[in-house]
């Protein structure tokens, strides 16, 4: 809120000043004249409006450099939770015991494949893949893929890196 005010501001002083020389020259154009002012008093309005630009430049510029650092900020942590997000995905792998061609599968479809697109990539049968996906959900104890995602998007929301014990498997 607090920004938008800021360069609400920046963008308000400008546009008085900028209308300031504006209307000044369209009217010496137009032959219009209104009510003369001392030229004293003409240069100070000149020079407000001059340092009014200039302050709108200075402002722009604070402005810009904010921005540009909390896009620096924002892509950092970024950075650092797309690495946490890896290292709680291999917690979670190892802690299940996935093999790597389940690891692989795994991933995939946290990313979104479907199983004919994975067996594409992994140059494998789609039963292949089906039956690698049956076992990672039984020993992630959950029964589908919104599930195994759901397992991390938790872990990640509540800040909880930590490893956990496989589930116990019901018996039926």
């Amino acid at each position: 809120m607090r920004s938008w005010v800021f360069l609400t501001a920046i963008l308000l002083v400008q546009a008085l000043c900028a209308f300031f020389f504006v209307s000044d020259i369209i009217l010496g154009i137009l032959g219009i004249y209104v009510s003369p002012l001392s030229w004293q008093q003409r240069e100070y309005l000149e020079i407000g409006a001059a340092i009014g630009l200039l302050l709108g430049l200075f402002l722009g510029g604070v402005a810009i450099y904010r921005t540009t650092r909390d896009r620096r900020i924002a892509e950092e942590k970024l950075r650092r939770a797309s690495g946490a997000f890896m290292e709680l995905l291999e917690e979670r792998f190892a802690d299940w015991g996935l093999t790597a061609a389940e690891r692989d599968v795994a991933l995939f479809a946290i990313k979104g494949l479907n199983t004919q697109e994975i067996a594409v990539l992994r140059s494998t049968s789609e039963g292949t893949v089906k039956a690698q996906t049956n076992a990672i959900y039984r020993k992630a104890g959950v029964t589908g893929r919104p599930q195994l995602l759901s397992l991390f998007i938790e872990d990640l929301v509540d800040g909880q890196f930590q490893r956990h014990a496989p589930p116990v498997a019901k018996a039926s």
